[in-house]
C-alpha cells in the first residue's frame, strides 16, 4: 500500500475507527522513537551533545526546569 491509498483508506474510517487508530499510531510513533534513541544511544551518537549539557551545567549556565 503506497502512502495515497494509506491516506484515502485512513480518511474512510469512522470517528470510532479513527480514534482507534490516532490512539495506536501515536504509541507506535512513540516507540520508533525510543528506538532510534536506543540506537544513538548505544553507537554514542548522543555522546557529545551530553558532554556538552554536562559542560553547560557545570560552568552554571543551566537553569532549573
Amino acid at each position: 500500500m503506497n502512502t495515497q491509498e494509506l491516506k484515502t483508506t485512513v480518511s474512510k474510517l469512522s470517528p470510532d475507527q479513527l480514534l482507534q487508530f490516532a490512539e495506536w499510531f501515536e504509541e507506535f510513533l512513540a516507540d520508533q522513537w525510543d528506538k532510534k534513541i536506543e540506537a544513538d544511544i548505544a553507537t554514542g551518537s548522543l555522546d557529545a551533545l551530553g558532554e556538552h549539557a554536562d559542560r553547560e551545567f557545570l560552568a552554571g549556565r543551566a537553569r532549573p526546569l
